[in-house]
């Protein structure tokens, strides 16, 4: 089984691995598009996370998971990016990404795709509001700010550059601008 991360599943999996690899999905962009009011942010301060949205194309890992172990991680996975008793921000999908670090060969990988129905989706947020939320949120897994960069910066160790993310970067207030 593979799994295609484009977020903080790049540089925090959760789970155990036997090949990671740099991958594209076509189709698809990352995109800051998802309140959060537990994660990255509160009810009364909500952040903003990362989704898969449709159109455009998204550089991201891809993991190969052995097969003993798909449905243990597959249960992980749901239980992280699908939790009990929240609404329902992200669909699971299977696609096909390209490996572009091993024989350009193409894999169906499971990845969680945006709910363009939930009430938590908020499309094209302009830049410079979407860096003043993320700038100000707080969460159960930490500050917005954090997540943003850690993302970025794990993107770019894997020699990805994301102009979206750098762009938001650019726009943080504050000493730490650049990607951590």
């Amino acid at each position: 089984m593979w799994v295609f991360a484009y977020g903080s599943l790049i540089w925090r999996p959760g789970f155990a691995h036997a090949g990671r690899h740099r991958a594209l999905l076509r189709g698809y962009h990352r995109s800051f598009c998802l309140w959060s009011h537990r994660y990255r942010g509160t009810p009364e301060r909500p952040g903003l996370v990362l989704g898969l949205d449709r159109g455009g194309a998204c550089h991201g890992v891809a993991f190969r998971v052995p097969g003993a172990h798909a449905a243990e991680v597959l249960r992980y996975l749901d239980e992280r990016e699908l939790p009990d008793g929240s609404e329902v921000v992200y669909h699971r999908r299977v696609v096909p990404v390209r490996l572009l670090d091993h024989s350009a060969s193409v894999v169906p990988a499971v990845t969680y795709v945006v709910n363009r129905g939930c009430r938590n989706y908020v499309p094209r947020l302009p830049a410079e509001r979407a860096a003043a939320v993320i700038a100000e949120g707080v969460g159960q897994m930490g500050a917005n700010r954090d997540y943003l960069l850690n993302t970025l910066s794990h993107l770019l160790e894997l020699g990805v550059r994301d102009a979206r993310l750098e762009r938001l970067a650019a726009l943080l207030p504050g000493p730490a601008r650049g990607a951590a």
